[in-house]
């Protein structure tokens, strides 16, 4: 039967299993578990890929940043009461548990030693003991009256070790099942707090839990709630604590075992600085021991035996001991079924607890401070904004020196590392500054009406007047690699636009970006704005940051298509700004200029081939083929080296032709070049709309009809007549600087200036007005006049 399941592929667990476990779970023998020795030849199966990073470390001291997780090599997963049982409280949540079971397994296979600390057994026997009682006064009452009609029960309230003394063998014959579905075996075993105050119990514990793990099986552990007595409160010895519940046993064991992660999951998201639900409830990211001031605990879970507070008090037990600890959510159904996994690859989950303090703000800290500096800064008059970029493009110029040495930095820790491209991008120079501090001048000089500027006005009714007036977005979060020069620009337009700024930069411009961050702050202070920009140093992962989507309104990737991709996949109800690729085509026309093709050509592919609006696909008229143009464009391609691939319909026009393309959906961001060939303009712009990515499109021609019509049915971002690809830029355009190319449709496309990173509210002014004085036999009529909107400030 397992060859069946592993033959049939990866399918949700719950298809497959359920239904089955209803057949076999309480029918099984030992003679049918799986025998360690058959285990082994599985160990690599996984839907995750196998894990290669190394999974041992010295015990003692636990992990101080979550991204050191995945190292983790021996882990214990406690499940609460609420996470195991039912909304009723009377029986197993049978999918979330099958979901727990499967991320366990895929753990263990990848060689990691998982114990579990499990509830459930009341919740399991309290189910099977009402269905008997209720079984047997059905019986009774049909012995006794005679009749059919049963008369309304009563169930009496069952005692809760009855109820576990029941439930203890179906909730492991649950498990057993379970688990055997992927190969592994599993161990019962039950504890009291006496097997860890005997030291002969606690040492025959320890070495019964250390064989199962090196015979690759996974132990369940769970109190003995059959016999276990009630819980006292402070009975805690000094230095140990106390089992009476599965959170201060999981801690225990924890310890006891030198495990490198305690992963406890509850029914709320992890720990909250006030109750959960209440109004100004907030998740806490990260946890360090001496913060328990700082938080209010609320009541209990709604079934077990411990709160918030009991699960605190054990995981920071556990951390003093040397086992890193996170609490998170286990019945979110969003979530729940990838929760454990998660936390292992280090993801943020829940509360992590750690003894290592950052130095500086956390991120979550870091986007309050843009928020409230950014509603700063908009409330500044338009001068004194442009007069804080007048002031960074001096310090652009002024500090030129120190910039330089920091870039040198970078550069060198670069080398060997990076791809030619990328240091290209990384690089900084006398010039970039200088044309920095020209595209920043200009922004201040575009961004003296930009904020609060009224685009419309109408008079409702006799005084009441509405007005639409430009405002910023709020907090926008840029994610960038190796484009240091991307910080003052990005910051010269958030200043402009009044909206507060968290930055990301690559760890390879780490000396650049930390300057230049310094020099924006140093301008904003003039006028004590300095916490609207900030620059995220932590070690939290890009596929967090995008999850902050009570705290960032608007997330702008600059980087490679697949760094757009991957913050696309990965942003949680916030609006990414972007293009994933910048796949841009030239078309040559049959009436194409001989003496513009080539230095269109060139300037498009090959001044700064790395660019998102550099040349990809260059599409050729058919007629043009063997003439002298042709050969012209060929061998300039050849001089500036550039690599060519012939699409399929080039390829078949030639006897040796050059290696063809893999796809004409490639941005090669490198001096590389597709060529192919097409019949007519129509059939140019039909492959583009096949093979683009609606970036920057061009058609060289010199018959004005053909050049209107390609410039009205291509559905690009940017399409030109006669002009290099590389004209789609901000700072070209006029723009002063860009924050990005948008091929989107709402908002704003092409280079995002200025304009791009505000939005719009309404002010209604009136004097006393109600809805109902409109009504049919109201006394005011709606006038809807349009009004003069005040003139723009072009200057």
């Amino acid at each position: 039967m397992l060859s069946q399941v592993y033959r049939s592929g990866f399918q949700p667990f719950h298809q497959r299993l359920l239904p089955w476990v209803q057949s076999t779970a309480l029918s099984r023998s030992p003679a049918d578990r799986v025998q360690p020795s058959t285990i082994r030849h599985v160990r690599s199966w996984s839907n995750i890929p196998f894990i290669t990073v190394p999974l041992s470390r010295a015990h003692g001291k636990s992990f101080a940043h979550r991204s050191e997780l995945k190292h983790a090599k021996r882990i214990v997963v406690k499940l609460g009461s609420a996470v195991v049982t039912r909304g009723d409280e009377c029986g197993l949540a049978l999918g979330r548990l099958a979901s727990i079971v499967e991320q366990v397994s895929v753990l263990q296979n990848q060689g990691r030693e998982m114990m579990l600390v499990t509830s459930g057994a009341v919740a399991f026997g309290k189910q099977r003991l009402r269905h008997e009682i209720l079984l047997s006064q059905s019986v009774r009452q049909a012995l006794h009256s005679g009749q059919n009609q049963l008369k309304e029960m009563a169930i009496p309230v069952l005692e809760a070790r009855a109820c576990a003394a029941a439930g203890q063998s179906g909730l492991m014959a649950l498990y057993e099942a379970m688990f055997t579905q992927y190969s592994i075996c599993a161990a019962q075993i039950l504890v009291t707090n006496l097997d860890f105050h005997d030291e002969q119990k606690r040492r025959n514990l320890n070495g019964t839990l250390h064989e199962l793990l090196r015979m690759n099986i996974v132990p369940i552990v769970n109190t003995n709630d059959a016999v276990v007595p009630p819980a006292e409160p402070n009975s805690d010895l000094q230095g140990v604590i106390s089992v009476k519940d599965n959170d201060s046993l999981a801690a225990r064991l924890a310890v006891e075992m030198k495990t490198d992660l305690l992963i406890v999951l509850s029914d709320v998201e992890g720990l909250f600085d006030s109750p959960p639900g209440s109004d100004d409830a907030k998740l806490i990211d990260i946890f360090y021991p001496g913060d328990q001031q700082s938080v209010t605990f609320g009541t209990k879970s709604r079934v077990g035996m411990g709160g918030m507070e009991a699960k605190v008090k054990a995981a920071l037990w556990a951390l003093q001991g040397g086992t890193s600890v996170v609490i998170a959510n286990g019945t979110h159904p969003k979530v729940s079924g990838h929760v454990i996994t998660d936390i292992v690859e280090g993801k943020k989950v829940g509360t992590f607890f750690s003894e290592v303090k950052p130095a500086g703000p956390t991120v979550e800290q870091q986007g309050d401070m843009a928020r409230s500096g950014g509603r700063m800064l908009a409330t500044l008059e338009p001068e004194q904004r442009a007069e804080i970029i007048h002031h960074l493009a001096d310090l652009l110029t002024d500090q030129r020196d120190e910039i330089l040495l920091a870039n040198k930095k970078d550069m060198e820790e670069a080398e060997g590392r990076l791809a030619a491209p990328l240091l290209k991008r990384l690089s900084l120079s006398t010039s970039k500054l200088n044309s920095l501090a020209i595209g920043l001048r200009q922004i201040a000089a575009s961004s003296q009406d930009s904020v609060g500027r009224v685009l419309r006005r109408t008079r409702i009714a006799k005084n009441l007047e509405l007005e639409q007036v430009t405002v910023p977005i709020g907090v926008l979060l840029v994610i960038f690699e190796s484009r240091p020069d991307c910080l003052p620009q990005v910051a010269a337009l958030a200043i402009a636009s009044g909206n507060g700024l968290l930055l990301k930069g690559g760890k390879e411009a780490t000396h650049s970006n930390r300057i230049l961050h310094l020099l924006a702050q140093e301008a904003l202070s003039i006028h004590g704005v300095k916490e609207a920009i900030q620059l995220v140093n932590t070690r939290e992962e890009v596929e967090d940051l995008c999850r902050l989507d009570k705290m960032i309104d608007l997330i702008i990737p600059r980087g490679s298509s697949q760094l757009v991709r991957d913050i696309q996949k990965a942003a949680k109800g916030i609006p990414v700004m972007g293009h994933s690729e910048g796949i841009c085509h030239m078309y040559v026309d049959s009436e194409a200029s001989v003496d513009k093709v080539t230095r269109l050509v060139r300037d498009s592919k090959c001044e700064y081939p790395a660019a998102c609006n550099a040349l990809e696909t260059l599409l050729i008229h058919r007629d043009l083929l063997r003439t002298p143009l042709f050969d012209q464009i060929i061998d300039m391609l050849r001089v500036e080296q550039v690599k060519i691939h012939a699409g399929p319909k080039f390829a078949s026009y030639l006897t040796f032709s050059p290696s063809e393309v893999k796809s004409l959906r490639t941005e090669y961001g490198d001096l590389e070049l597709c060529i192919e060939v097409v019949d007519s303009v129509q059939e140019a712009i039909d492959h583009i709309h096949k093979y683009g990515s609606s970036h920057t499109d061009v058609i060289v021609t010199e018959n004005e009809k053909t050049a209107e019509f390609f410039l009205q049915h291509v559905d690009s971002a940017c399409v030109f007549w006669n002009a290099s690809t590389r004209f789609s830029d901000g700072y070209r355009f006029g723009l002063g600087a860009e924050v990005g190319i948008s091929t989107s449709r709402i908002h704003a496309r092409g280079p995002v200036g200025l304009e791009g990173l505000l939005t719009t509210k309404w002010l209604l002014r009136g004097q006393d007005h109600v809805v109902s004085d409109f009504s049919e036999h109201g006394s005011l009529k709606y006038l809807h006049e349009n009004l003069p909107v005040p003139q723009r400030n072009t200057n």
